[in-house]
């Protein structure tokens, strides 16, 4: 919509041709104003507005108490603050007890995917300025803006069905896209207004997204995670479970990938699931790592050739059952990470209680690192360590990437799943409103 032209303005506004009009007084008032201000009388406006000043930090969610630790991103990881991400909890909960298709989904997200516990935080970014953190809340089905100056609510978007899950940010930090995981689309949003900017349709349970430099968003759907059909057989009982791949501005679909061909073109390949979990992707984009249900393992893909071209077991916990029904949403190992120089992988062996380091090029593990349910991993802000999450245990740990040993542990809230890299005002500790 073009926007309505500017009046013409009058010859008194530009000034007019009288000697004693309002042009000349302004003539003479930047003259005496210029003598001033090369006098030091006065001082020059200020003609940007200043940044402010930011620390980076790590958010840890803790998905089933709704609120999100902030620790130091290197180091020793301390922990620097504390913020609830649904102060508007009571309010949610008095829409969602009036509405009896929302609360049949609200308690079926309680009793399934969260484990008999309410999800409240599944993924969490900064905004650019530091003046908001933006989560995926799932209980909710929405996104809400959080002011970490005042804690209090800035916006809220709801998704399209009942359930948020993963978001991702765009590179310049400016969107966010969040699967609506059972609307079977990913939502594209102004981060700082929660304005949709777009969306575009997925396979069954939009799960992982990732921005790509090159100008995509791929998202990975999952299927239903929550039956019982879990024997390889029945695992076209799972639902449409694909890559799609958009481009990041016109949000236009542009590629599709059905990983179960390449899983059956793959020698002994077709006895996995193709539901594929959390990825990483190398520094130049050229292969993608991804895990799937059930596996304690992973698989590279090539991204040009678009085929799989290994597969790496990780050992077993001789403690964990093999019968599929007890795998927590179906993933034996939950979250990989891939160090800034593309040389290690951080995985995190959920159901398996442990996570590994794994040298890329020879696929060779390392260390086998005892966690409590681990159930996420990151890399720290210097990349020098990948951080887990352990759910069982409510902390997170950080690993070294060259020795592939544990460096510390710190204590979080219930049941941490995601930790982001963010940007806070320097000197944050908490809201103080």
């Amino acid at each position: 919509m073009r926007a309505a032209p500017s009046p013409t303005p009058s010859s008194s506004e530009r000034g007019g041709n009288a000697r004693n009009g309002p042009g000349r007084r302004r003539r003479l008032w930047s003259i005496a104003a210029a003598a001033l201000l090369a006098a030091g009388t006065i001082a020059p406006a200020s003609t940007a507005h200043a940044e402010p000043t930011l620390q980076e930090v790590m958010l840890v969610g803790n998905n089933w108490e709704g609120t999100a630790d902030v620790i130091k991103s290197t180091g020793d990881f301390a922990k620097v603050g504390r913020i609830n991400l649904v102060p508007d909890k009571s309010e949610r909960l008095r829409e969602i007890y009036v509405d009896p298709i929302r609360l049949i989904f609200f308690l079926g997200i309680r009793e399934t995917v969260g484990e008999g516990h309410d999800q409240f935080v599944d993924d969490m970014y900064t905004t650019p300025d530091g003046s908001a953190i933006v989560v995926s809340r799932p209980s909710f089905g929405d996104v809400a803006s959080i002011d970490t100056a005042t804690g209090k609510l800035k916006w809220r978007f709801r998704v399209s069905g009942y359930r948020a899950d993963h978001m991702a940010v765009s590179p310049d930090g400016s969107r966010v896209a969040v699967s609506a995981s059972t609307g079977n689309t990913v939502h594209v949003l102004d981060i700082r207004t929660g304005r949709q900017i777009g969306s575009f349709a997925t396979g069954d349970k939009p799960h992982e997204n990732v921005f790509t430099r090159d100008g995509k968003i791929w998202n990975m759907s999952i299927g239903e995670v929550n039956n019982d059909f879990d024997a390889p057989w029945q695992d076209f009982l799972k639902g449409d479970r694909k890559i799609t791949v958009a481009d990041a501005q016109t949000l236009k679909v542009v590629k599709t990938i059905d990983m179960r061909e390449r899983l059956n073109a793959f020698p002994g390949g077709k006895d996995f699931s193709d539901s594929v979990r959390p990825v990483a992707f190398t520094p130049d984009e050229s292969k993608m790592y991804f895990q799937v249900s059930f596996f304690n393992g992973f698989f590279e893909y090539d991204v040009a050739t678009d085929r799989i071209t290994r597969m790496k077991t990780l050992p077993k916990n001789p403690a964990t059952s093999d019968d599929r029904d007890t795998f927590v949403n179906d993933s034996r190992h939950h979250g990989m990470s891939m160090d800034p120089d593309g040389a290690k992988l951080c995985i995190a062996g959920t159901m398996d209680d442990y996570a590994t380091v794994v040298d890329r090029t020879t696929l060779q593990e390392g260390p086998l690192v005892p966690a409590s349910k681990p159930y996420w991993a990151t890399v720290s802000g210097d990349g020098k360590a990948c951080v887990i999450s352990e759910s069982g245990a409510d902390q997170v740990t950080a690993i070294d990437f060259v020795t592939g040993r544990k460096i510390t542990s710190v204590p979080v809230g219930d049941h941490p799943q995601r930790v982001r890299i963010a940007h806070l005002p320097a000197g944050w500790t908490g809201p103080t409103g």
